[in-house]
């Protein structure tokens, strides 16, 4: 293609795979990306010829798990891909032409689930060079696809909706956990409504509660909630989630069960009341025990958390007896609450993540700390692994997670020589981690339970 015939294209185009059987799929161009990535699950290789293929499913519409298109070709390679959180991954690589804006040509396509991705595909740079040039103020350059057209090219038929009402309480419709939540619900024929936790403003009345939205909706028709409130707004969330219940809606997690997972002091009595091993952790008042505060935990190194931090944040490893004075007092001066807790130095930097769901372990991850890092947290760069747990293990999650009167729960439990060890209960687990590491349907899981909760039976026609 002469550089006068370059093809103009914006940020985000419109594309096919015609050998793929996927008519239309919205592609983000990024030249900052060597090699084009389309999303892919179930991946599995086989013989053909006793050539090396390569079968998967396809998810072309974004933000819709139930359009799924199944694809196979030749594998070309198996080469690592680095991805944009920087972690390394082997990934199986295909051939397959494109067509973009009526142009057609042959690319290399690596596969991997883009859930968590904005777009199910990605055009880098070596699948435009000598061919595109590139402007990333513009969209859709070579022209928009309407949903009508998406859907007749799929065969979408809209379905009548005859299922539940059921309200997401959160505070970013973009987070990958509340999106997965969304999409699950309305996969299974339910009416989902996100509910921003800030423009939700209550009506208490003993004959007639309410819940208003922002602009004056009355919200009086919901058959269950769903509570994923961020630690920053703990008493206003529960105190929506407990208003919901005294008109009679069911909510996933309770306002009090939440509450209690929160306050990590209050949460670790309550687990050492039950006789749960939890590491040993000292909180005092004042600065003045500061030193027998590090000796109560077996002395340095030890760690110090505030009461208030989440995902790792306000989090210290303090190494000498020195450092942990120095953190603890600094930290006292602000008046802000602490715990010291014993370091598992056996740990290395990983924990388990177990994913508790009517009281049952229904997935498990390891997590490992990034390098530099002495916790391991998704957040800041560390990495999951599927893993087998243990029986005891799967017992200890549970019953942490039925002390808390939790129905759903993300319950860490760390690895030592004197066995396994309850480290906190998220009341709020996120699910790309551990969705991206088992491939398992976590969120359809849990608007499941609400099904059996409320006694919800899809009909039989």
């Amino acid at each position: 293609m002469a550089p006068d015939q370059k093809l103009i294209v914006g940020s985000q185009e419109w594309c096919s795979f015609p050998a793929l059987n996927i008519p239309a799929i919205k592609a983000r161009v990024d030249s900052g990306a060597k090699t084009s990535s389309l999303h892919a699950f179930n991946i599995q290789p086989f013989k053909r010829n006793s050539e090396p293929w390569v079968s998967f499913e396809v998810h072309p519409i974004q933000n819709d798990r139930k359009t799924s298109v199944r694809c196979e070709s030749p594998i070309v390679d198996r080469r690592h891909v680095r991805s944009s959180s920087g972690s390394s991954e082997k990934r199986f690589v295909i051939l397959s032409t494109v067509v973009i804006g009526g142009h057609a040509w042959e690319i290399e396509v690596t596969l991997n689930n883009r859930d968590s991705m904005g777009y199910r595909m990605l055009l880098g740079r070596e699948a435009m060079k000598g061919r595109m040039l590139v402007d990333p103020a513009s969209s859709f350059c070579l022209g928009e696809k309407s949903f009508q057209e998406i859907s007749e090219l799929y065969g979408i038929i809209e379905e009548p909706n005859d299922g539940l009402k059921i309200g997401l309480l959160a505070s970013n419709p973009d987070l990958y956990s509340n999106r997965r939540l969304m999409e699950a619900g309305r996969e299974r024929g339910h009416e989902m409504v996100f509910l921003n936790i800030k423009q939700c403003y209550m009506k208490l009345d003993a004959e007639l509660p309410e819940v208003h939205y922002r602009g004056g909706r009355i919200i009086n028709d919901l058959d269950a909630v769903i509570p994923r409130i961020r630690p920053s707004l703990t008493f206003y969330g529960c105190a929506l989630t407990r208003h919901f219940e005294s008109m009679n809606v069911f909510t996933l997690n309770s306002a009090d069960a939440i509450t209690y997972s929160r306050d990590k002091l209050y949460s670790l009595q309550l687990l050492q009341g039950m006789g749960l091993d939890i590491p040993t952790t000292g909180f005092a008042n004042s600065p003045i025990d500061t030193n027998d505060l590090i000796e109560m935990v077996g002395g340095a190194p030890l760690i110090v958390k505030l009461l208030e931090g989440t995902q790792g944040r306000g989090v210290v490893l303090a190494e000498t007896r020195k450092a942990a004075e120095s953190v603890i007092n600094a930290i006292k001066s602000l008046r802000a609450n602490l715990l010291v807790q014993e370091f598992i130095r056996e740990a290395q930097g990983k924990d388990l993540r177990c994913f508790v769901i009517d009281g049952k372990v229904h997935a498990s991850i390891e997590r490992t700390a990034a390098p530099g890092e002495f916790r391991a947290n998704l957040h800041r760069g560390g990495s999951a692994s599927i893993v087998k747990v243990s029986a005891e293990e799967k017992k200890l999650a549970i019953k942490a997670a039925k002390t808390m009167g939790l129905k759903v729960a993300g319950v860490d439990i760390i690895r030592s020589e004197r066995g396994p060890l309850l480290l906190e209960i998220n009341s709020s687990p996120g699910l790309e981690g551990i969705e991206s590491a088992t491939g398992k349907d976590i969120a359809g899981l849990m608007i499941s339970s609400i099904e059996k909760k409320v006694g919800w039976k899809r009909d039989i026609k």
